[in-house]
């Protein structure tokens, strides 16, 4: 259960030092192309938080400068801050009259408490918040903590050099409905990614490091049984997150296929391998996927 859960969060907001790999398992990499009419498409997976000493293989470069313009989950450089702020609040926080003390109950709490001081916020902080926005902000600061840092992470970096190249991005859904999917699960899903970030930290960076190094491998065996995993224990909680979003993100990525330019479509890893995975989809329309 708790590679599960890690594995749930790493896919979504978070990521992830480096096992040493042969050079036989560094010919593949998270990285996908198919081609359209005129054009061609990459498909990369991502992760959100790396170190910044991370350094991207030449192919991840090359697919960026063939690239006309970027697609990734949300339009990273049309976000307005203050929006921003505004809808995580609306979606992340407890109603009036409502914490995550008299959710969590004393005993539980306790351990919020310390954990909280340990990662460096105020606890009274998180006793206002959702339990979703609760673990992923302790995951934040855990995993920056472990000096990742979202400013590092692909699509940052990309969006940072985009920006400057004058690349356009778009997104595939907006702010507002990726939060309100994970505003929208179950309550008791909630509370055991909360309650993971508080009693397990101790065990996040060996898992960590072994998403990193599947990711770095482009090893879909490896992505594809931390997804497989996290389905078979938590159906209700995976399918909205990955096989549903895949599958609203299809009709948009195929649309590509019909342009004249190239373009580089960044989305969590775990959206990219297994059953129902945007590339499989992809195969059972007929295109023909190729990994690099």
């Amino acid at each position: 259960m708790k590679k599960t859960l890690i594995g749930f969060a790493l896919a979504w907001a978070l990521s992830l030092s480096s096992i040493a790999a042969s050079a036989a398992e560094q010919q593949h990499h998270s990285l996908w192309s198919l081609k359209g009419k005129t054009n061609t498409v990459y498909l990369l997976g991502s992760v959100h938080f790396l170190n910044a000493s991370e350094k991207f293989p030449s192919v991840l470069e090359d697919a960026y400068r063939d690239a006309e313009v970027l697609l990734m989950e949300i339009d990273m450089d049309d976000l307005d801050p203050a929006e921003t702020q505004r809808v995580t609040l609306e979606l992340g926080m407890q109603p009036a009259g409502q914490s995550l003390q008299q959710q969590l109950g004393a005993p539980t709490y306790a351990k919020l408490e310390t954990r909280a001081r340990e990662v460096g916020i105020d606890p009274a902080l998180l006793n206002r918040f959702r339990p979703w926005f609760a673990g992923m902000t302790l995951m934040q600061l855990q995993l920056m903590k472990m000096g990742l840092q979202p400013d590092s992470g692909v699509e940052q970096r990309f969006t940072t050099r985009a920006t400057a190249d004058k690349k356009p991005i778009h997104g595939l859904e907006t702010l507002r409905e990726q939060l309100s999917m994970l505003a929208g699960l179950p309550e008791k899903q909630q509370r055991e990614f909360l309650l993971y970030s508080i009693e397990d930290a101790d065990r996040m960076e060996e898992e960590i490091d072994d998403l990193l190094s599947a990711w770095r491998r482009g090893d879909t065996k490896a992505l594809t049984q931390l997804l497989a995993e996290g389905f078979d224990r938590y159906p209700d909680l995976y399918r909205p997150l990955t096989t549903d979003r895949n599958r609203r993100w299809l009709s948009q990525v195929e649309d590509l296929l019909d342009d004249r330019d190239d373009y580089l479509v960044v989305v969590g890893t775990l959206h990219l391998v297994g059953k129902d995975s945007l590339i499989d989809l992809l195969e059972g329309k007929g295109h023909r996927v190729s990994q690099h």
